[in-house]
């Protein structure tokens, strides 16, 4: 990997300001940065940004050219379309998903929404309140322009710039011109910490994508190069390698960029990019705290994503989520006997007695086990996923 020159990564830091960081007036006395209405389509998201607005298959094709703006926010309309047809909540328009106002009888039981649900949700809010109170808070931006081709980077509003996106393309009678205010820093002020910053200080950033934001801090003060371009996981991951001892003298920087927290934390943090892609695909989606995520990796990759559903699926709690991780059978130190695992004698043992067994007996027996009925149903829906699989596998035989 490609190392950076040390004056750059001080040059970086010196750029994170407190004016800068705050509401962005200390940063118009600069001369060199400004504001500017910019069309939409010279602007777009940072592709290593860690947190994920749109769903991480729809990010990635984005990143790469496959689909355009308007395409990507329509097959997201699409995935909540089908999402909530399952779920008894058809619509057609977009405005459908706002409350009605002036409804007495809105239901006042909170709705399940599925992430996708939700994230639409708050996309139309935000596009509705841009429409109606226009564009309070200017995108910052990065120019990356090259030659006479102008093209600017986001560093920080990319929800508004999505939220834009779908005011001007899926809501009817828009009237805008297609123009997004934002503050425009040169590419040289650019600033990872900057945009740290103000990922932690607002509200949502999953436990998946505060690893990702300590993996690229810590990648960018080890000079690594940090690409143009859409990465996966493994990108991430290169920063398991690194440790703040190393960088004493950025450490404090990294530290408060990420929200104030200690050292511990950041451990803890960057240690889920051990997790599988599936697996952290899944948690960073549904939201899974770092106290429950800590426990799935003391399990074989191959089981992560399993658990992780499970923890969907059951709403596990931290204490639940512990005690299904460290029950025997699914540890990755479980040592093997002529490629067979132990527990995959137990469970072949358990077929042979099925029929001599009754489905109370055996939920009784879960739940004299788990002591959880939560637990209990996890394990079950661990068990029917193995079967699954199994009876697949023996039809390839």
């Amino acid at each position: 990997m490609a190392k950076g020159n040390t004056n750059r990564i001080d040059e970086l830091l010196a750029s994170v300001t407190t004016d800068l960081m705050g509401d962005g007036h200390g940063a118009l006395q600069d001369n060199s940065i400004r504001v500017e209405r910019l069309l939409l389509d010279m602007v777009r998201p940072d592709p290593v940004q860690p947190r994920r607005v749109l769903p991480e298959s729809i990010h990635l094709r984005f990143h790469n050219n496959h689909v355009t703006p308007t395409q990507a926010l329509r097959e997201l309309v699409q995935i909540v379309q089908i999402a909530a047809r399952q779920r008894g909540r058809p619509f057609n328009s977009v405005l459908e998903l706002l409350p009605k106002a002036d409804d007495e009888h809105e239901e006042e039981t909170p709705v399940n929404l599925s992430p996708e649900e939700q994230l639409l949700h708050d996309l139309v809010n935000l596009a509705v309140t841009i429409r109606d109170d226009g564009q309070v808070n200017p995108l910052t931006v990065v120019d990356v322009s090259q030659g006479v081709t102008r093209l600017f980077r986001i560093e920080t509003g990319e929800r508004r710039y999505w939220a834009t996106w779908l005011l001007r393309d899926f809501i009817p009678n828009y009237t805008g011109d297609g123009m997004i205010p934002c503050i425009i820093i040169p590419e040289r002020q650019s600033s990872v910490f900057r945009q740290a910053k103000e990922n932690t200080a607002r509200s949502g950033l999953t436990a998946v994508a505060l690893a990702r934001q300590a993996a690229l801090l810590l990648l960018t003060v080890h000079g690594y190069e940090i690409p143009a371009y859409a990465v996966g996981n493994d990108f991430y991951r290169q920063a398991l390698d690194l440790d703040l001892k190393s960088k004493r003298e950025y450490t404090d920087t990294i530290l408060s960029a990420m929200g104030g927290i200690k050292r511990g934390q950041f451990s803890h943090l960057k240690i889920l990019l051990r997790l599988s892609d599936e697996a952290l695909e899944l948690a960073d989606r549904h939201h899974i705290e770092e106290g429950k995520l800590r426990y799935v990796l003391n399990l074989a990759p191959e089981y992560h994503a399993e658990v992780v559903r499970q923890i969907i699926d059951f709403n596990l709690s931290v204490k639940q989520v512990k005690e299904l991780c460290e029950g025997d059978g699914i540890h990755e130190s479980e040592e093997k006997t002529d490629d067979i695992s132990p527990s995959a004698v137990k469970v072949a043992k358990v077929a042979q007695a099925i029929n001599s067994t009754t489905p109370q007996e055996l939920a009784r027996a879960l739940i004299r086990q788990e002591g959880d009925v939560a637990i209990a149903r996890a394990r079950l829906q661990a068990l029917r996923r193995l079967i699954g699989e199994t009876e697949r596998y023996l039809g390839e035989e």
